[in-house]
């Protein structure tokens, strides 16, 4: 599927503006993006249910922007499940087939497959009440597949559900995407989501597309900073480029030294060519960052090294996040995961004095707009 130089205003208000990407057969593709930055807009244009001022969608090289809904080759999945609450579960799987008058036998073969890939199978004769909001959305997709579209379009399938229910929905999802082969298109808010089951992402805001890539190359290189903000957790601070020197790698890579006014002198590396007193962000992951109440011993010139104090110790179990005050004004987020045992309680506190560092491979620049 191609989209491109899609526009839609309402009103004044533009919100989709000149948006175009490819996706490819088979791939679960996710639209991310916070509230109103126009991915349910993008996805009910490829349905069928808004059009666009400008642009052309194309499947397989034709523009289907002048079909409606029902005979593009994308079915819907929606928030809101859409079951007939008087149907049972078997007969809202059928009715698409109904509406297409298949034969008694074909209908009863088909709904029954389709129970048993969404794991319903023994619940046909249930209404939609009677069901577990989880169950309802099975109902739906199995129902959005039947008709063996060639792309299912998901609008925020999950957001009704509780975490828990959530996350294994989502696992689920990802193996029916596995089993059936076409091609998702997924919106939705959640970060955590997209990250989990996508091939490609598409970050999204105020209308413009901001990046596209896997979810590692999203996470570890994005493109701007709100795509860093938006995406996990991030420190993300203000330079200038003091030098910028090459580096003997196989492919062009620049050592840079930036001067952070809440960091001081801070050394980064990056692919994108920079000229000594450039402004830029700088953006470090928290799970990069090591923790230490002990000077580390490196002597390494690529490590980057801060001292601090806890000011905010956040334990979960698993990981501890703490928030070091640096140089009395900045807060820098850590994570240390808790990988052995310790019965002793935390090794750092409250208050406590430490060092921060880390590779100056693991530091990222990225344009500063948006």
């Amino acid at each position: 599927m191609v989209i491109e130089g899609i526009r839609k205003s309402f009103g004044d208000f533009t919100v989709l503006n000149n948006v175009g990407l490819a996706i490819k057969r088979g791939e679960f593709f996710s639209l991310l993006g916070p509230s109103g930055c126009g991915k349910t807009t993008l996805l009910r244009i490829i349905a069928g249910f808004e059009s666009p001022d400008n642009g052309s969608v194309t499947f397989d090289g034709k523009d289907i922007l002048s079909l409606p809904p029902d005979r593009r080759p994308a079915n819907t999945v929606f928030q809101s499940y859409a079951l007939f609450p008087h149907l049972s579960v078997f007969e809202n799987v059928a009715f698409p087939l109904r509406l297409r008058r298949v034969p008694q036998r074909d209908i009863k073969k088909n709904v029954t497959e389709y129970l048993t890939l969404v794991q319903l199978e023994g619940h046909g004769h249930k209404k939609p009440a009677q069901l577990s909001g989880g169950q309802k959305q099975r109902v739906a997709i199995a129902r959005a597949l039947i008709n063996e579209p060639s792309v299912l379009l998901l609008d925020e399938p999950l957001s009704a559900l509780d975490a828990k229910l959530r996350q294994h929905m989502l696992i689920e999802l990802d193996q029916i995407h596995d089993k059936i082969g076409i091609t998702f298109i997924y919106v939705t808010h959640d970060q955590q989501e997209a990250l989990s089951v996508s091939d490609r992402i598409a970050v999204m805001n105020q209308g413009d597309l901001l990046q596209v890539g896997t979810p590692h190359e999203i996470y570890e290189s994005p493109a701007t900073d709100f795509v860093a903000r938006f995406i996990g957790e991030t420190n993300l601070f203000d330079g200038v480029v003091i030098s910028a020197k090459g580096r003997d790698t196989p492919a062009p890579e620049y050592m840079v030294e930036l001067d952070v006014p809440e960091l001081g002198r801070v050394k980064v590396t990056t692919v994108d060519e920079v000229a000594a007193g450039q402004t830029v962000k700088l953006t470090v992951r928290p799970e990069k960052i090591l923790i230490s109440k002990e000077k580390p011993a490196t002597k390494r010139e690529d490590i980057n090294l801060l001292q601090g104090v806890v000011d905010e110790p956040i334990y979960s179990g698993f990981q501890t996040k703490f928030y070091v005050k640096v140089r009395d004004t900045a807060l820098v987020r850590v994570f240390k995961q808790h990988a052995a045992y310790s019965d002793e309680g935390p090794e750092i506190v409250w208050k406590d004095a430490v060092f921060l560092s880390w590779s100056a491979d693991d530091g990222y620049v990225v344009a500063a707009r948006q």
